[in-house]
């Protein structure tokens, strides 16, 4: 079983930056993502990262965002830089489902943490 936690959130003006931090417990390494989720909408993925550190993004935060991740603390982070209204959304952390090393794993979700974007 795998627990996360984000931290980070909070408010920020409009080209702010905020950095999002997801810690890790339990065993395995697994590919991580985050994910936003604003008020009616559904929950959308704003970043991947898999265990050897390929990284995939919206193309709503190309350029603005960067996930990272560091294996032997077990955290991933998202370096959120020129924020927009529009990011403005509770950020879930998330182990993806999926095989690994012949197992599979269910994913897990953090609790999530909310950013938001307003001067």
């Amino acid at each position: 079983q795998v627990r996360l936690v984000e931290s980070g959130g909070g408010l920020v003006q409009p080209g702010g930056s905020l950095r999002l931090s997801c810690a890790a417990s339990g065993s395995g390494t697994y590919d991580m993502g985050w994910y936003r989720q604003a008020p009616g909408k559904p929950r959308e993925l704003v970043a991947g990262i898999s265990r050897v550190g390929l990284t995939n993004y919206a193309d709503s935060v190309k350029g603005r965002f960067t996930i990272s991740r560091d294996n032997a603390n077990n955290t991933v982070t998202l370096q959120m830089n020129s924020l927009k209204p529009e990011d403005t959304a509770v950020y879930y952390c998330t182990a993806k489902s999926g095989y690994y090393g012949g197992h599979y794993f269910a994913g897990s979700w953090g609790q999530g943490t909310q950013v938001t974007v307003s001067s």
